[in-house]
């Protein structure tokens, strides 16, 4: 009964797949292609050649003569193909549970938020918690975090919990904070703040005091989970996103991905970053795993944190905050804790992702790593995740440790008037530092952080290449010193995305024995403009040479 009603809720996504049939060497004929080629140069092709087992086999020119005998031919009527994008960052169960539960993403104002929240109310009158997350008070212009208070005016009867854009606080009601246990004499924990206002609990929890809630809050069941990756896997392969790094993958999310994969009904390519050292070990055990499911899944590494996120003032900076002097952000993790976490994850060969944002967080990374350069050698590919606020004088420290940036571009134009009231002036040389970055010799690995942001990949390139947000604001880019070249964008988004997780011999590229993961998209990346590009739309996605996903 489960499988079926699995199958049930993918049906739609896979038909197309599904009616297929059984293919040996497939022949995508009549496309405008380019792909990037391992140097990072582009290549032209007019038809891709696909082996039986999802791989390319060749890519041929106009001239080129086509084979005599396939069992699958596609007409391009040349249209535009490109591989798919390759999302370094994003939480892929986050994603899922968002499109299922309270969306408060996009709102202009707490009004708009509120009056959400009550049609949600309405809506689902039988569910014990009202769950939700995307909200932003930044953008409502609040100057201020949002309180108990103003949610119990709109729901008092029952428990609301609601998560920050960035994930890195959660607002409650009263009701909420009272089925926690939550009351004037609890303490913050280490790692986290309970904002308090007039010796009270404001209903805003910083980093880890969100973790209050966690026995309180319903446990999604396991239908509900397989369901909410199906609604992901919808969204990524409606973007364009054939392969995501899933940034933080607790034991429930690898049993939901191993379900709805032994299922047959895993399109989208997973690397998966355990969350956390315990899960790491749970899901992983003495290593890393192997591929699964054709190259659809692998447990590649574990994801620590050092600090938390500008718009919480929980990222850990060098110097105090310019808005709150009295606070220089948290940090998740002591030195001796760091380096412990790095060695036991090191020992096993798993890979390492840090998140690290303030200056401060991302110099103590680098010197940690620093340290374990000694002990483990070769090819660790150590990653930062986001480093949006480096100190200038820790840029050149990446490149000679082979450290990673994985960065989303959406955030500096979605942070940008925030990171400018959080630094002040004269300590925005280092943020978002893309090209600074990229000119010491450090591979970049772009996401989209969704569901912080959309997976959509097109705006993040456009923001790459402009440092301007959809409104063309501020003219001319913010600090455009840092603004990328179109391939260099491109790349970070596609076959250094795949490098950052080991998987650059296999994805990011259209080149012979690497997996047929490409789009039909209604423009031509290298020649488009930037506004058409952010615009971009994608009419089909392809995995293994199969489609699968067709704009209606």
């Amino acid at each position: 009964m489960y499988l079926k009603s699995l199958r049930t809720a993918v049906a739609g996504l896979l038909s197309i797949a599904i009616c297929s049939p059984a293919m040996a060497d497939s022949l995508i004929d009549n496309v405008d292609g380019i792909t990037l080629n391992k140097y990072g140069e582009v290549t032209h092709f007019n038809a891709l050649v696909i082996d039986d087992d999802g791989r390319v086999k060749a890519l041929l020119g106009r001239q080129d003569k086509r084979p005599k005998k396939v069992d699958f031919k596609f007409d391009g009527k040349g249209k535009n193909l490109i591989p798919g994008f390759v999302d370094a960052h994003g939480h892929v169960m986050g994603m899922g549970f968002n499109a299922l539960t309270l969306d408060l993403s996009g709102t202009k104002s707490m009004a708009e938020a509120f009056e959400r929240l009550r049609e949600y109310a309405a809506r689902y009158p039988n569910r014990p918690w009202i769950i939700g997350s995307g909200w932003n008070q930044e953008i409502w212009g609040l100057g201020r975090f949002p309180t108990a208070a103003e949610l119990d005016a709109v729901i008092s009867d029952r428990p609301v919990f609601l998560g920050r854009v960035d994930g890195h606080a959660s607002w409650a009601n009263s009701a909420a904070m009272k089925a926690a246990g939550i009351s004037a004499s609890t303490k913050s924990p280490s790692g986290g703040k309970i904002e308090k206002l007039g010796g009270k609990p404001s209903g805003i929890f910083v980093d880890k005091a969100q973790d209050l809630f966690a026995k309180s809050i319903p446990e999604p069941r396991a239908i509900e989970r397989d369901l909410a990756l199906v609604e992901a896997q919808k969204i990524l392969l409606r973007n364009g996103v054939t392969t995501i790094a899933d940034m933080g993958t607790s034991i429930q999310d690898w049993q939901s991905f191993r379900r709805v994969g032994d299922a047959g009904q895993l399109n989208v390519r997973i690397i998966s970053y355990a969350r956390g050292i315990d899960e790491m070990i749970a899901i992983g055990g003495p290593e890393p795993s192997r591929w699964l499911y054709d190259d659809r899944l692998k447990l590649a590494g574990v994801k620590l944190y050092m600090d938390g996120a500008l718009g919480s003032r929980g990222a850990w900076l060098k110097k105090p905050y310019a808005d709150a002097s009295s606070s220089s952000g948290l940090a998740l993790l002591g030195s001796a804790q760091l380096r412990n976490k790095l060695s036991r994850a090191s020992m096993d060969r798993f890979q390492v992702a840090v998140h690290a944002i303030g200056d401060r967080a991302n110099d103590e990374v680098l010197s940690a790593i620093e340290e374990m350069q000694a002990t483990f050698k070769g090819d660790r590919r150590w990653r930062v995740e986001h480093a949006q606020i480096v100190d200038p004088i820790d840029i050149p420290r990446f490149a000679k440790s082979g450290v990673i940036a994985s960065m989303q571009p959406v955030h500096q134009t979605s942070d940008r008037l925030m990171a400018e009231a959080r630094l002040g002036p004269n300590r925005l040389n280092g943020a978002y530092a893309w090209k600074s970055l990229v000119d010491s010799g450090v591979k970049l690995a772009f996401g989209t952080d969704v569901p912080v942001e959309s997976s959509n990949p097109f705006p993040g390139l456009a923001a790459a290449l402009t440092r301007e947000d959809a409104n063309g604001q501020p003219f001319g880019g913010w600090i455009p010193s840092e603004r990328l070249a179109r391939q260099q964008a491109w790349k970070a988004y596609t076959i250094d995305a795949a490098y950052a997780a080991f998987a650059e011999d296999r994805l990011g590229t259209l080149e012979p024995g690497k997996r047929a993961d490409f789009l039909i998209v209604d423009g031509d990346l290298m020649l488009a403009t930037p506004d058409k590009i952010r615009t971009m739309r994608v009419e089909q996605t392809w995995i293994n040479g199969k489609p699968v996903y067709v704009r209606k």
